[in-house]
C-alpha cells in the first residue's frame, strides 16, 4: 500500500500544484531562485484532490491532536484548506495575518477562541518557516495554546527544521521535498540531470543561480 506521502506528491504532481522549470528558474518572494515552485492553491480548484489533502489532513491531527479545540489557518495560502478542515472535524475556525489590519479593528487574528484553547494550526506549505512560526507566536501571545502545526508540503530546508527546534514548535508534513523530487523523476516530470540539479538546490536555494 502506497504512503501517504507518496500519493500526495503523486496529485501535486498530476495538477501541475507543483511546477519545474531548471532552464528558467522561478524567483520567490525572498528574492530567492528556485527551480521548483509549489502553488497549493491549485488544490481548491480540483474536487477530488481538494477533498483527498482534506481528509488526509483531518486524520494528520486527529491522530497527533486528538484534544484539539480550534483549527487555525496562516493568511493568506492555508485559509481555504484550513476552514475545509475545520468544518470537517466540526471545530471553530480562526486565522491569522502577517501582520495587524491598518484599518477596521486592527485586527491580526480573525475570529474568535477562548483564551487556553487547544489550537492546531494549518500551513499550506513550508520553506523557511518564517511566516508559520510567526502565526504560531502571534497565537501563543493571545493566549492560546498552540499544540503543533500541520502542513501540506515542506521544502525540508535546514534553516526550517532549526527554526521550528527554536520555537519547541512540532510540525508534521503530508509530503515532501525529498519524495516530491523522487516521484518526479520515477514518472518521468524530470530527467536525471535535472534531478541531480534538483538535489543541488536544495543544499543552497539562497544561492542557487546566482
Amino acid at each position: 500500500m502506497e504512503s501517504a506521502e507518496k500519493i500526495v506528491a503523486q496529485k501535486l504532481l498530476e495538477i501541475e500544484a507543483v511546477q519545474l522549470n531548471i532552464e528558467k528558474p522561478f524567483v520567490w518572494a525572498s528574492g530567492w531562485l528556485s527551480p521548483i515552485y509549489c502553488d497549493n492553491r491549485k488544490i481548491l480548484s480540483v474536487p477530488e484532490v481538494r477533498s483527498f489533502i482534506r481528509d488526509t489532513l483531518c486524520k494528520l491531527i486527529t491522530h497527533n491532536y486528538p484534544s484539539v479545540e480550534v483549527i487555525a489557518g496562516v493568511a493568506t495560502g492555508a485559509i481555504a484548506m484550513g476552514a475545509l478542515v475545520a468544518d470537517k472535524l466540526g471545530k471553530p475556525f480562526i486565522y491569522v495575518r502577517p501582520r495587524r489590519k491598518d484599518h477596521g479593528t486592527g485586527a491580526q487574528i480573525e475570529g474568535s477562541f477562548e483564551p487556553e484553547s487547544k489550537v492546531v494550526v494549518v500551513e499550506d506549505l513550508i520553506s523557511t518557516g518564517h511566516s508559520a512560526l510567526s502565526a504560531s507566536d502571534c497565537l501563543k501571545k493571545s493566549c492560546a495554546n498552540v499544540l503543533g502545526m500541520v502542513a501540506i508540503f515542506s521544502y525540508n530546508f535546514d534553516i526550517a527544521r532549526r527554526a521550528f527546534e527554536k520555537s519547541n514548535c512540532e510540525l508534521h508534513t503530508l509530503t515532501n521535498y525529498d519524495t516530491l523530487i523522487r516521484e518526479a523523476a520515477e514518472n518521468n516530470y524530470v530527467n536525471k540531470e535535472q534531478l541531480d540539479t534538483l538535489k543541488i538546490w536544495r543544499l543552497t536555494p539562497n544561492t542557487w543561480g546566482r
